[in-house]
């Protein structure tokens, strides 16, 4: 080998070797799919907690007693206990329930009844609506959006999925797996303590246990499903499943959400409230699936079912249009979010216009605003789209194709939308034909994804692990989250401090209720990882930037899980990236009024609890040490620590800390009178043997 060919060669190998280095990786947020659960965190705590992570007396059931059911919207307080990431995640979790029920939450404003959300030791929740103010714990590690959505569930008056009756049918309890001294946290009640309102066994539910939980072995189970696919679903944190929705729905009697405005996926004739303008060119038209042309909401699928709608642009003139508008719609907020798929086999030049027909100030719904405009590329595929509206009156929303060229064969088609009062995410990252990345990226190699910005400039791109990032992972796929450099760098904020990044892997049901997505957060801090990208960051010649210090999850989401539900469909994995600033909860706590109401203080002499006098704050934790005496049960009562003391057929204790025993009244009028009784007739034996002698 001549000495070039050493050249071309050492020049190869070293092109390999940097190819293969690692970036700079910040370290992992959390463990993702393998981080603890609820009872494996409460494990350390010294509260003793019904089923693992209920707080007070089981025996306030909300399902039974309607009386211990919430009043819509419920107050609640974000106390400056909580770690930032988790107030940005219990206002996500806030904004799932308003999206997929008919529960709504507010800011305290005074009220005699309301959540306080806290940070005490571990996760747990109280079944039911005190009507005084109560805790949920959020500790640390707690700060999911499943946890919180978990934990709120239990507050609105539901216990876990495997204490129903009925579950012997449906799971498998190895009692003998147990750890001792918890076997009574898997004892199932009759329907006069739970019931199912109506509702199947529910193995996907978000209130069911996990296979392992209070297990001797760690690699053996305490519960398993008696179908056994189930095994690897029970105790899943990723979302409500639908039957938690549908008892939710009943428990509260209603069923419209509140903040979904619009859906449809084109599968009834109607085509949901849809009207054609009469001032255009040409119609779009309500389509069966093929083998030509899919639909996204069942993918080609299923025989005489799957619709989409189609505005042909084959041999049409240029500006040939058809607009498609929905209903009149009523706002209740003053920002939406339009998401909805779509696709454009014309080649280059057609034309997807969203517009908006606004009330013009008469009534009348006239007022034409163009929002958004997507321009056909050489993608044919399934495409999805996030337009904000930001409407504050009756509105209808329009879409407009227009050809762009003269062509012979071509058509846009739209798909599955939903219209909610949310706000749109601020980066959407769509990585086809995913399965085969899955087949072909070695471990520890990452898909990258283009820079995004946010709405105050700070730009930022994630990586795609499609194998783990280390050995360890390869059954899961990895996500991490850097800064990248732009623009506004000379003006913004260094580090980058307090802002939350959310990574959101789509599950793509067309039904955004059903739709469980795989939602995980973090809150960055003033460490040097979030510093100027072009200080602490690499260059990157593909985005002519600086990309910096990597920091996410090495199990992001198992392979299992990710093949179930609609993730992938037409083999599409969908990702959405927030970046939020949350410096604006960092002092979130407000006080709590010193008040008591008539309804209140009757609730609270039903419960046996002794009034106290409140100050002005927010809950605390008074009875993580219990200054109940002989056995007394501490209730946090809006702050105060009061005591609901044991009694039994013949004693009661009494006193603000259990400290007095007394006897039942009525047992005390029986002994007194036997007592009475028995010395009058020793009186009278002894008066009779005197006469005798």
């Amino acid at each position: 080998m001549d000495f070039s060919w050493k050249i071309v060669f050492f020049i190869i190998l070293l092109t390999f070797k940097l190819h293969a280095l690692p970036a700079e990786y910040g370290g992992d947020a959390d463990a993702g799919e393998l981080r603890e659960d609820i009872l494996e965190i409460n494990s350390e705590s010294q509260r003793d907690l019904f089923e693992g992570d209920i707080a007070g007396d089981p025996r306030r059931n909300a399902i039974v007693d309607e009386t211990k059911r919430w009043k819509f919207p419920i107050p609640y307080i974000l106390t400056d206990t909580l770690e930032l990431n988790a107030k940005g995640v219990i206002l996500q979790a806030l904004e799932m329930y308003r999206l997929k029920s008919c529960v709504d939450f507010k800011p305290y404003e005074g009220e005699s009844t309301y959540i306080s959300f806290t940070k005490l030791d571990g996760c747990w929740s109280f079944v039911g609506d005190f009507q005084t103010g109560q805790n949920i714990s959020i500790g640390e590690r707690c700060d999911t959006r499943a946890i919180v959505e978990h934990e709120l569930l239990h507050a609105l008056g539901f216990y876990h999925e495997q204490s129903r009756s009925d579950r012997d049918d449906y799971v498998q309890i190895w009692w003998d797996q147990i750890i001792e001294g918890k076997e009574h946290n898997f004892n199932k009640y009759d329907d006069s303590f739970i019931t199912d309102l109506n509702t199947p066994y529910d193995y996907e539910s978000i209130m069911h246990y996990r296979p392992f939980s209070f297990n001797k072995d760690p690699d053996i189970p305490t519960i398993t499903t008696a179908i056994p696919a189930f095994n690897e679903i029970i105790g899943q944190r990723l979302d409500f499943s639908a039957i938690d929705l549908e008892r939710l729905n009943r428990m509260y009697d209603c069923a419209e959400t509140r903040t979904l405005l619009d859906q449809c996926a084109f599968e009834q004739i109607n085509i949901c409230g849809m009207i054609q303008n009469e001032n255009d060119n040409a119609d779009w038209v309500q389509t069966l699936s093929s083998v030509d042309g899919q639909d996204h909401t069942l993918g080609g699928q299923c025989r005489d079912a799957g619709y989409y709608m189609q505005f042909n642009t084959t041999n049409e003139e240029v500006g040939h249009s058809a607009l498609l508008e929905s209903r009149i719609l009523y706002p209740k907020r003053g920002y939406q979010c339009l998401q909805f798929f779509y696709r454009m086999t014309g080649g280059l030049g057609d034309q997807l216009v969203i517009w908006l027909r606004m009330d013009d100030g008469t009534g009348d719904v006239r007022k034409v605003r163009k929002v958004h405009t997507i321009v056909g590329d050489t993608d044919d595929t399934w495409n999805i789209a996030y337009v904000n509206l930001n409407v504050k009156e009756k509105f209808r929303y329009i879409f407009q194709g227009i050809v762009g060229s003269e062509k012979t064969s071509g058509a846009i088609f739209i798909d599955d939308i939903i219209l909610s009062e949310t706000t749109c995410p601020s980066a959407v990252w769509r990585i086809q034909k995913f399965t085969g990345l899955l087949e072909s990226t070695p471990n520890g190699k990452s898909v990258r994804s283009a820079c995004f910005y946010s709405s105050d400039g700070y730009g930022y791109g994630v990586d795609v692990y499609p194998n783990g990032r280390i050995n360890s992972s390869a059954d899961y796929v990895g996500v991490t989250f850097h800064l990248c450099s732009g623009e506004s760098d000379t003006v913004l904020e260094w580090p980058a401090i307090n802002r939350q990044a959310t990574i959101t892997f789509m599950d793509q049901d067309p039904d955004v209720t059903l739709q469980m997505s795989n939602s995980r957060s973090f809150t960055t801090d003033n460490s040097s990882q979030w510093n100027r990208p072009s200080v602490s960051g690499t260059w990157d010649v593909d985005c002519q930037c600086f990309r910096g210090i990597e920091f996410g999850w090495s199990s992001f989401m198992s392979h299992q899980q990710l093949k179930r539900r609609s993730f992938l469909k037409n083999d599409n994995l969908i990702i959405t990236v927030d970046f939020e600033d949350l410096s604006h909860l960092i002092k979130s706590e407000v006080p709590v009024q010193n008040k008591f109401s008539e309804e209140s203080l009757a609730v609270e002499e039903t419960l046996a609890l002794v009034p106290k006098a409140r100050e002005a704050r927010a809950v605390s934790d008074p009875c993580q040490l219990n200054p109940c005496l002989n056995g007394g049960v501490c209730i946090n009562n809006q702050g105060k620590a009061s005591c609901r003391c044991p009694s039994n057929q013949i004693s009661v204790f009494l006193g603000e800390i259990c400290e007095n025993q007394r006897i039942n009244g009525g047992i005390l009028g029986i002994i007194l009178g036997g007592a009475a009784g028995t010395v009058a007739l020793a009186v009278a034996i002894i008066v009779t043997i005197r006469r005798q002698h």
